[in-house]
């Protein structure tokens, strides 16, 4: 028989852009919130029941609303770890107001070492109150090498669509970045000045590309400035066999209304979640496809790769909570975190096994958008060399 439970109220806090240029992005961890609320309403933690509340605030998109949600979860709803994904600017704005605040936070879909040296941490001086899962750059570096090589053969030289802000900049970082682990796999990377976003005009890398024989091109580009190189590229003659893009192709590109096809028609990109993937969550074992297909659903939306990240998210902060030597104090809460090894929706989870303090890794698979036969444009895995158990369901195809 269960003791009487009388614990204190345990307050998962999630910080989600609603509004602004990044409301879209906050979909995914909106639905988790929806999907999960009436579920995750009690946590046991040894002999004791303690209620669970979930909390939202709206990041509005921007790093100084994200720092003020931070704020609000933790003064006026009592947060007790506080959740939050996306955003270049706005993560990490969440999790430095999580670290001066005191209290634990878990992130996803950032690349670990924008995340975990970007925001100054060394192996040394670790954060005390932040974690992490993702992918790394060096991880999209393998996966695209695989691609690229798919294509055209090992060796080749690969044309570098790549900004001069914080994507560019840590794409190149010569210990840490994507270009060191590409250029390990023996390709030469022609990697022209970066540009200012929004692009004004990209026919130098069209002409810089052309003089390299480069027609494999990566970028970490936006939708808007990946529709001007490809327009500008065909314009020239000089269409590429495959372009690699990690930026935005998260989410499912659509034909515009006139009929035309999207900037990331054909493709490629990294794939760290589907339906297909053999994952199942660790709170109520819905698996990978019965989450999609609740979101689609109840959005009447296609299904999206962060819904499986977003998911994990509250797993994490379930298992600690329940896990705690005491799950209202927070520092027994950020403890349970660091030493969590847990099979979720979205994979396994390791923060015991690094590769830094702080970050576990989620792994990779390769990818492209093919015009479907359920979606206008749908994920097909291309490559699946990382993921055990996930099957490839289609051919590379060249870009058209």
């Amino acid at each position: 028989m269960r003791e009487p439970s009388g614990g204190q109220a345990l307050t998962v806090g999630v910080v989600a852009a609603r509004s602004g240029r990044l409301a879209n992005l906050g979909d995914p961890l909106a639905f988790a919130v929806s999907l999960l609320e009436p579920k995750l309403t009690r946590i046991r933690n040894g002999s004791r029941d303690y209620p669970v509340r979930l909390a939202s605030r709206d990041s509005r998109s921007t790093a100084d609303g994200a720092r003020q949600a931070v704020r609000e979860l933790v003064r006026d709803e009592g947060a007790r770890i506080v959740l939050t994904l996306a955003g270049t600017e706005v993560l990490p704005a969440a999790a430095d107001a999580c670290e001066e605040a005191g209290v634990p936070c878990v992130s996803s879909t950032f690349p670990w070492q924008v995340y975990y040296y970007g925001r100054g941490a060394r192996e040394s001086t670790p954060f005390r109150w932040t974690y992490h899962f993702c992918w790394g750059l060096d991880d999209i570096a393998e996966v695209f090498a695989d691609l690229w090589e798919q294509a055209g053969g090992p060796g080749r030289p690969v044309g570098c669509l790549w900004n001069d802000g914080p994507q560019g900049t840590w794409s190149r970082h010569a210990e840490r970045g994507f270009a060191p682990a590409a250029r390990a796999r023996g390709h030469r990377l022609v990697d022209p000045a970066g540009y200012t976003e929004p692009a004004a005009d990209l026919s130098g890398h069209v002409r810089a590309f052309a003089e390299a024989d480069a027609d494999i091109v990566t970028s970490a580009a936006t939708a808007r400035d990946l529709a001007l190189f490809r327009a500008l590229a065909a314009g020239h003659g000089g269409t590429p066999r495959l372009i690699t893009c990690s930026r935005w192709l998260a989410y499912p590109p659509s034909t515009t209304g006139g009929g035309g096809r999207p900037a990331q028609a054909d493709v490629a990109t990294l794939v760290y979640w589907t339906p297909a993937h053999p994952y199942r969550s660790s709170l109520d074992g819905m698996t990978a496809a019965e989450l999609a297909g609740a979101y689609e659903q109840a959005t009447g939306r296609q299904w999206l790769q962060p819904l499986g990240l977003a998911h994990a998210l509250f797993e994490v902060a379930a298992h600690a909570l329940r896990t705690a030597a005491d799950p209202t104090d927070p520092a027994a809460v950020a403890a349970a975190v660091g030493r969590t090894r847990l099979e979720t929706v979205a994979g396994p989870l390791d923060w015991t096994a690094g590769p830094v303090p702080n970050v576990a890794t989620v792994r990779l698979a390769g990818g492209q958008w093919q015009q479907g036969a359920r979606h206008d444009y749908e994920l097909a895995v291309v490559s699946n060399r990382h993921v055990e158990g996930l099957p490839v369901d289609a051919d590379l195809v060249p870009l058209r």
